[in-house]
């Protein structure tokens, strides 16, 4: 009892820090420069990581198991996995992701917490084929991978709307405040002479270092993600072999991690080409985007294959 009301009290407040640090940085977008959005979402998203650690901890004692069994433990590791992005970002002395990791950790951390998953909130006991020593890294590696990925994608998508829409009436202005929301400084210069003219006799200088920045680290943050989820279907491959004797079933949830490794291969493909990079490689990425929510969540609501012990019913 104790410690499900301890569980309750801490993911009601990381939810309650995230909705916080998302509202300053839209009111500093609107207009009001008056409050400090870089040291508020410092605070609130370093406070949420610590409220999702308290809770992961919390479940992982009195469940004993590590809580990845199902798909409420994993929208709960995967909100943890963004403010752990966030973290990592900070220390890195780079932290260009706290717009993004504070929205996606609302939306992941509110979905856990809706009516929906009502019925699956109190942890059980694990089924045969969980009972492994491959679980935590199995599972925590590709719930990481979609993490990164998706904040990867969603710089190229907003790298996209940037590129192809007129949304902002003084566009000088709003793409200053953009590059501050994004913590992005002056131009990082390391592309060639070409990108660089490009950029400082574009009309729109502020637009064209955004679009610049959100390329470039959109590029790195996939780079990592892929690496991830190369290692988790890997290691999904071997702990197969043990538990079903077979290292690949083209079960649905394996087939569509398949397809995942695909699209995001072919990104990282068109990074090498120089004519690709920038708005043809983030249309990739976006894909890339709807496919891992296909994957992670799309595929639960079939409650078929091998995996069905992640899947869930719409109430």
């Amino acid at each position: 009892m104790i410690f499900s009301t301890l569980e309750h009290i801490l993911i009601h407040i990381s939810f309650s820090i995230a909705s916080i640090v998302i509202t300053i940085h839209l009111i500093t977008l609107l207009g009001d420069e008056s409050i400090k959005s870089y040291d508020s979402s410092e605070k609130g998203m370093i406070a949420t990581f610590l409220c999702l650690t308290g809770l992961l901890i919390t479940r992982w004692i009195y469940s004993g198991h590590f809580p990845l069994s199902d798909l409420y433990e994993s929208l709960i590791f995967l909100s943890w996995s963004f403010s752990i992005i966030y973290i990592v970002s900070y220390f890195k002395k780079k932290n260009h992701l706290s717009t993004i990791t504070a929205s996606s950790t609302i939306f992941t951390q509110g979905f856990a917490t809706s009516g929906l998953l009502t019925e699956i909130h109190k942890p059980t006991i694990l089924v045969p084929a969980l009972q492994s020593e491959w679980l935590i890294m199995h599972v925590s590696m590709m719930i990481l991978s979609y993490a990164t990925l998706l904040c990867g994608s969603l710089l190229s998508v907003s790298l996209l709307v940037i590129t192809f829409r007129n949304i902002f009436p003084n566009e000088n202005n709003h793409f200053f405040k953009l590059n501050k929301l994004f913590s992005f400084g002056k131009i990082q210069y390391k592309n060639d002479i070409n990108n660089l003219l490009r950029i400082f006799y574009t009309p729109n200088y502020y637009k064209a270092q955004l679009i610049q920045q959100l390329d470039y680290w959109s590029y790195r943050v996939i780079s990592i993600g892929f690496i991830f989820l190369t290692i988790g279907i890997l290691s999904g491959a071997v702990w197969a072999n043990e538990a079903w004797g077979s290292y690949w079933n083209w079960d649905p949830k394996e087939t569509w991690a398949f397809i995942t490794w695909i699209v995001f291969a072919i990104y990282l493909h068109t990074r090498t080409n120089k004519n690709l990079q920038g708005a043809n490689s983030a249309i990739v990425a976006a894909l890339g985007f709807l496919i891992i929510w296909i994957c992670y969540f799309g595929v639960n609501l079939l409650g078929i294959g091998l995996h069905s012990y992640g899947s869930f019913t719409l109430t």
